[in-house]
């Protein structure tokens, strides 16, 4: 199999033909405020690895090289059909500025931390901008890294983030940062294209924002950290994953998100009355918004096995 070597200096457009739930690949970002960064690493295989012969990489404001201090070793093992979630290490609850501390709805999602000392290591200090690259190599020979899959299109500063308007002109809803990008079951490996010629971050990802407002209060919204939909998963363990459909956040201010349902969505009031109706004929993560009609409602849908799945909803 050919493999694509990341060198310092100029990166070889040398293509990686991997081939479908083989190596690990990225299953959420997240660029929240502050410093609430992270990744979700999926493990698609039916044995466990050793992240510790793996490294994440960032490549900021259109860099198109990076040195070791621009990447991080990754340490744990990750199961089978199973996820790491990654975190910026910046827990000091009295830090302020750059050392402000990672909220606590996200802290309460991390498997492992890194990168406590941007001088030290800065590959998780993205901002929305940035190319971040799962690699497989040492930190101290980062020219010799094997890429396993890339967010974003190295070598290209987007401004304030990648957007919906791609190839990108500066156009478009900005999505990449002050978001978390949940990569789409159907999705069976990583990108491993460094010479992609654009980065269209919805093709493979569905977006939604990293914070929400509930009552005057900003919250983190990552329930859907620590567990990763994906057809790489067995038969069985496939079914029983999809069948988990989930409602978030909850409570909400108005706006929340209904991941794995199947078919069409309605959302009735407390009197039984039906207040909308979204058809729907995939996967996707659906958004709804229910504005400031604060009150308890009901998500009626079916999942992926077609059974009927009733998920309350509060309203603040």
């Amino acid at each position: 199999m050919k493999r694509t070597l990341l060198f310092i200096g100029t990166i070889m457009a040398t293509m990686t033909y991997a081939q479908d739930c083989s190596d690990l690949f990225i299953s959420e970002y997240v660029e929240g405020w502050s410093n609430n960064k992270a990744l979700e690493i999926y493990n698609p295989t039916a044995s466990a690895i050793d992240l510790s012969e793996y490294m994440v990489i960032r490549y900021s404001n259109g860099a198109t090289s990076a040195t070791s201090a621009n990447a991080v070793q990754l340490t744990g093992t990750i199961a089978p059909y199973d996820v790491q979630v990654a975190v910026l290490e910046k827990l000091d609850p009295n830090g302020t500025g750059q050392d402000a501390p990672v909220w606590d709805s996200l802290q309460v999602r991390a498997d492992e931390y890194y990168c406590p000392d941007y001088n030290t290591s800065n590959a998780f200090y993205w901002n929305g901008n940035d190319a971040v690259a799962l690699a497989k190599g040492d930190v101290a020979n980062v020219g010799a890294a094997i890429l396993v899959d890339l967010f974003g299109k190295i070598g290209e500063d987007p401004g304030d983030g990648w957007s919906t308007d791609f190839p990108y002109t500066g156009a478009g809803v900005v999505v990449t940062k002050d978001h978390s990008l949940i990569r789409k079951s159907t999705v069976l490996k990583g990108e491993t294209n460094p010479g992609i010629s654009f980065f269209d971050p919805l093709a493979e990802y569905d977006s939604i924002p990293a914070v929400i407002e509930i009552g005057g209060q900003t919250y983190g919204n990552w329930s859907s950290l620590g567990e990763h939909d994906c057809g790489c998963q067995p038969a069985s363990t496939q079914e029983l994953a999809k069948t988990k459909v989930s409602v978030f956040p909850n409570p909400t201010s108005g706006e929340f998100f209904v991941k794995g349902a199947y078919g069409d969505v309605v959302i009735v009031n407390a009197l039984g009355q039906t207040v909308s109706t979204v058809e729907n004929n995939s996967d996707a993560i659906l958004s709804f918004d229910l504005g400031t009609k604060r009150g308890v409602y009901f998500v009626k849908m079916q999942d992926a096995a077609g059974n009927d799945v009733t998920k309350r909803v509060i309203v603040k």
